[in-house]
C-alpha cells in the first residue's frame, strides 16, 4: 500500500485484494454487540468536505469512530473557506493541529493529489471524490459488493473478479464513480462495458480499458452486474439528451429490462438514486438491487483503507528496516 489513496488506478491487484480481504475482517466487527476496535486510538482524522455529501461523509465518520480515531468534521460552508481561504492555508491550519490523515472531497479534479504532493501537510490523504475525476473508495466498495455476491464471502478471500462482466450505464461523462470503477475492475480482471448516450461518453474513452455500447438491451443478457449512474444535472451546462422520458426509455432500468439479465446478476447504484429516471422503484426495491448493501460495505471498506494506511502499515515498515539492517 502507498501512503495515500488518490486514484483507483494507483492500486495494484495485490493492493486491491488486500483491501477487500481486510474489509471482510472489518465487516465481522459490525456483527458484534460493540462495534469498535482500538486500532487507531490516539490518531486524528479530519473529514475535509468542500462538496455536499451524505453517504460518503457519514460512512467515513462511522469507519473512523469504529477504529477509535479522534474525528474532526470540516465543511466548507460555515468555515473560512466561504470567506476566501485557499486550500493551502486550510491545509497548513490542519498541519499545525497535528492531524494524521485527511479525507478530502473537492469539486476541483486533482485537489487531493495537490494536497498529497504539495508538502503543505504531513498526513495521509484519502480522496473521497474530486470533481469528475476519481472516487477510489466507492470503486472499492462496489468491487467488494460484487465479490461477495458473485464469488461468495469465504470463497472470495484472496480472489479478484476475473472474467466477470460488468456493465456501467448512464452519465459516464460526469461520473468519477464510472472512471474509478473502470480502473479498479480492469485491475481485478473484470470485463467492463460502458453504456450511455453518445453525448454522455467522455472524449478519449477509446483509451480506457473497457468496451463502449449505446444499446443497453443487447448488453443486459451477458452482464453479471449492472451499475446504474445518476444523471448529474448539477455538473451540466447544456442539454445532453432531449427529455427525461426519452433518456429513461432508452437507458433506464425497469422490471422488463431486469428480466433480461441472468438470474444471478445484480443491480447496483452508487446513490443517490433518482427513481423513475435511471431506475424504477420496482428494480430499486428488488432483492437483486444491492444499494443498501453497498452503503454497509462502504463502512467496512473505509475501515480497511484507514487501517492499512494508518495502522496496518506499521509491521510492514518494521519488517523493511530489518531487511535493510541485514
Amino acid at each position: 500500500m502507498q501512503r495515500h489513496l488518490i486514484s483507483a488506478a494507483d492500486l495494484t491487484r495485490d493492493d486491491a485484494v488486500l483491501i477487500l480481504d481486510t474489509a471482510e475482517e472489518m465487516a465481522r466487527v459490525a456483527d458484534r454487540p460493540i462495534k469498535k476496535l482500538p486500532t487507531l486510538r490516539g490518531r486524528t482524522i479530519v473529514n475535509l468536505f468542500f462538496e455536499d455529501s451524505t453517504r460518503t461523509r457519514i460512512s467515513f465518520e462511522a469507519a473512523e469512530k469504529r477504529l477509535s480515531a479522534d474525528v474532526i468534521n470540516f465543511t466548507a460552508k460555515g468555515s473560512s473557506v466561504s470567506k476566501g481561504e485557499s486550500l493551502k492555508d486550510t491545509a497548513q491550519t490542519l498541519e499545525a493541529m497535528g492531524v494524521d490523515a485527511v479525507v478530502i472531497r473537492h469539486g476541483a479534479s486533482g485537489a487531493p493529489y495537490r494536497l498529497a504532493t504539495s508538502g503543505w501537510i504531513d498526513a495521509a490523504v484519502i480522496n473521497a471524490g474530486d470533481g469528475t475525476h476519481q472516487h477510489p473508495t466507492q470503486a472499492l466498495l462496489d468491487a467488494f459488493t460484487m465479490r461477495r455476491r458473485l464469488v461468495g464471502r469465504d470463497a472470495g478471500l484472496g480472489q479478484d473478479l476475473a472474467g466477470k462482466r460488468i456493465t456501467v450505464v448512464g452519465d459516464v461523462l460526469h461520473s468519477r464513480v464510472a472512471r474509478s470503477n473502470v480502473d479498479l475492475l480492469h485491475t481485478l480482471g473484470a470485463e467492463v462495458t460502458l453504456v450511455a448516450p453518445p453525448t454522455l461518453v467522455p472524449v478519449g474513452v477509446e483509451t480506457w480499458p473497457c468496451e463502449v455500447s449505446y444499446d443497453l438491451d443487447s448488453t443486459l443478457p451477458k452482464s453479471d452486474a449492472v451499475m446504474m449512474l445518476r444523471v448529474q444535472r448539477e455538473r451540466m451546462n447544456a442539454a445532453f439528451f432531449p427529455t427525461e422520458r426519452e433518456y429513461s426509455r432508452r437507458y433506464g432500468l425497469d422490471g422488463e429490462r431486469m428480466a433480461k439479465m441472468p438470474e444471478h446478476a445484480i443491480v447496483m447504484h452508487p446513490g443517490p438514486m433518482v427513481r423513475g429516471m435511471e431506475i424504477t422503484a420496482e428494480v430499486a426495491d428488488s432483492e437483486r438491487c444491492t444499494v443498501v448493501e453497498q452503503v454497509a460495505n462502504g463502512v467496512s471498506i473505509r475501515m480497511a483503507v484507514l487501517y492499512l494506511l494508518l495502522g496496518g502499515n506499521e509491521p510492514a515498515v518494521t519488517h523493511t528496516r530489518t531487511n535493510e539492517e541485514k
